[in-house]
């Protein structure tokens, strides 16, 4: 027998919660994108007030993020050409760290980030399920969590840059190594 909401509204966490959907699982995970933004923009050193600013900026759009398929897209194309400028600005900072895959390192708030650039790529593959199963998705979405999670894995690295912490590059055993030079 399926679950059912208690009519007692505070046993009630979120109106959604019992749907069967990936609908509400997306919302789930955009919620705790934007809660793990705050945790990493709250742990910023004040010697990162740059990257506090920056994802200041960037919490709400998760929320908005989060509504825009149940109710109306709060996001636009400017919010992503801004979250690319501020990705770009960053890369620019680290371009010579390694760019493949790393062991993620790193005391807060890089642990947070590495959360949330995980959680943005499961908050994707809820976004291919919805659409999977006919629910129409707006491309902004799936764009606007990309960029987020590359935006994270990034902050990591400009963390771990400017405190001289260097994560181990990570060399997989499972698939081939690409060479320039076959």
């Amino acid at each position: 027998m399926p679950l059912k909401p208690s009519k007692d509204r505070d046993e009630l966490c979120y109106p959604f919660i019992h749907e069967v959907s990936a609908l509400c699982d997306y919302e789930v995970l955009t919620d705790e994108l934007c809660t793990l933004m705050g945790m990493a923009c709250s742990a910023m050193p004040e010697s990162m007030a740059d990257l506090a600013v920056d994802l200041e900026w960037l919490q709400p759009l998760a929320f908005h993020a989060n509504g825009s398929i149940r109710g109306r897209l709060a996001l636009t194309e400017s919010d992503l050409e801004g979250l690319k400028q501020c990705l770009n600005h960053y890369k620019a900072e680290v371009a010579e760290r390694v760019q493949g895959f790393v062991l993620p390192r790193g005391s807060s708030p890089v642990t947070e980030l590495h959360q949330a650039r995980s959680v943005s790529k499961k908050a994707i593959r809820a976004l291919v399920r919805l659409d999977a199963s006919g629910v129409s998705v707006p491309d902004l979405l799936p764009r606007f969590l990309n960029l987020c999670c590359n935006l994270c894995f990034v902050l990591t690295q400009v963390v771990n840059q400017r405190r001289g912490v260097i994560e181990p590059e990570f060399i997989s055993k499972s698939y081939a190594v690409r060479n320039s030079h076959q």
